[in-house]
Formats: structure tokens, sequence, C-alpha cells
């Protein structure tokens, strides 16, 4: 019987490709602080509040800090994945899965001391930070749901991978490797992710071609609610952002599959 395998390694390449969809997948709060214009993408806007709480969540993941830029284009991303979410009616996560993700994320801290410490130092409230992981789940349930029925892998990848990757990082840690078959279904998932992450990064690069971003700048930035009349703003063309680096990994991610309701 095929087994998964709760080898650190292993768990670490799930989190890892799974994460790249996770860190920068913050989707927008249903209640908006419009403090400032950012950025426009079609009719909607990008506000400079939306900006901060992803700055500040970015550094509580990883404790590194990104650019305006980057933030802006982290979000027009989100706001692509979240209209296509929302287009096709997909489910919100339940009030228990979200708590279990919250759980989740919280155990990659040393203690829930440093991870209070940590969310105070970001500005970030217990309240946000749930927020925020609520709405990357469903972001990120959405990205598995779509591109999950073509990510197909065969035996011969699950069988390169455990002879060019899996079994010589174990090695390099003088660990016991362990027969294919008992890895096989985990080995099956981590390369099941890694082909959802490369299909929904050519879907994304393929829309961000007929969505035009206006990037206004900081001193130029108006109040939200103002005329769509604006100082000269910066034409940005969408184009790949950098996903953010995931956090220590300490237990497996489940697969986040879900129909649609």
């Amino acid at each position: 019987m095929r087994r998964a395998f709760n080898n650190p390694i292993v768990v670490a390449s799930l989190a890892l490709v799974f994460a790249a969809w996770n860190a920068p997948l913050c989707a927008r709060p249903q209640t908006r602080n419009v403090d400032g214009v950012a950025a426009r993408i079609e009719d909607d806007v990008i506000t400079e509040s939306e900006i901060r709480e992803l700055g500040a969540f970015e550094q509580l993941v990883d404790g590194k800090a990104k650019s305006r830029t980057e933030l802006i284009r982290l979000l027009a991303d989100q706001w692509l994945v979240r209209t296509e979410a929302v287009t096709a009616r997909y489910a919100q996560p339940t009030s228990a899965d979200v708590d279990r993700a919250v759980a989740e994320f919280e155990k990659q801290f040393a203690s829930p001391e440093e991870f209070q410490q940590r969310c105070a130092a970001a500005g970030l409230s217990p309240a946000a930070v749930r927020r925020l992981i609520s709405q990357q789940l469903y972001l990120s349930r959405f990205i598995d749901y779509r591109f999950r029925p073509a990510a197909q892998v065969t035996d011969q990848q699950v069988e390169d991978y455990y002879n060019t990757e899996f079994a010589p990082q174990l090695k390099a840690r003088n660990q016991e490797v362990p027969p294919l078959d008992d890895v096989d279904d985990t080995i099956r998932e981590i390369l099941i992710l890694r082909a959802i992450q490369a299909r929904a990064d050519k879907w994304l690069a393929d829309t961000r071609d007929r969505v035009k971003l206006d990037i206004v700048s900081k001193q130029d930035a108006l109040p939200a609610a103002s005329s769509p009349t604006a100082p000269a703003n910066e034409a940005a063309p969408m184009t790949p952002a950098a996903p953010a680096a995931p956090a220590p990994a300490t237990t497996a991610p489940q697969s986040p599959h879900r129909s649609p309701q």
C-alpha cells in the first residue's frame, strides 16, 4: 500500500510549491479603507491602504519588505484571480476551514507569544491576520480547483523525481531513503502542485496582457472617492511578480481541492 511520508524534506517541498501561491494571494478586504488610489485596473482601484496591509503581511510571513510597485503588481494579480473566482461563483471557505488554516499558520512561529509579537510589530491585528488568511485560502483553493484536473503526473515523472531530487536530498543529510512505493503519493502531490503552479502562472501571464494597469505615483495618489480624472499616471503593463518566499513549514498542506457550490 502506498503511504504518505512525513519526512521534513518532503514536507518542505510541498510547502514550497503550495506557498508560492498562498503568499501573494491575499485578496482585497471586504470592508475597504479607501484612503487613496494607488492604481487603476479596469473599472476598479487598488488603494494605498491595501498596499500597506499586504506589505505588512508579507513582512510577517518572511520578514522581507517589498517595494510599492511589487505590492501593486501582486494586488493586481489577486484582482485577476478574485474576479475569475467570483465569476465562477466559487464558494468561500467555512469558518472551520479558516480556523484550521490560522492554526497551521501560527505553528510557523516558535510560540504563540512570538506570533503575537510579530503581528504587533507588523501592525496587524489578530482579526486582520485571520481575514487575510481566509482570503488566501479562498484564492489558493480556486487556483487548485481551476487547474488540478489538467495537472496530470505520470509514473515515470514520479520515479524521475524520486531518483533525481528526493533520494539525493535525503542522502545529502545522511537520512534513510524509503522505498519509492512508500512515498509515491507524496511525490505525486508535489509534482501535481508544481504543474498547477505552472498552469496558473501561464494563465496569469496571458490574462495580464489583456488588462491595463495604471499605477498612480505616490505623491499623486488621490482619495478613492475622487473624480477618475487623475494627474499623469504611470501606465504599466502587467508583468509577472516574483512570489513571496514561503515561511518555514511544519506540516504538509492538505490538498485544497474543493468544488464550487
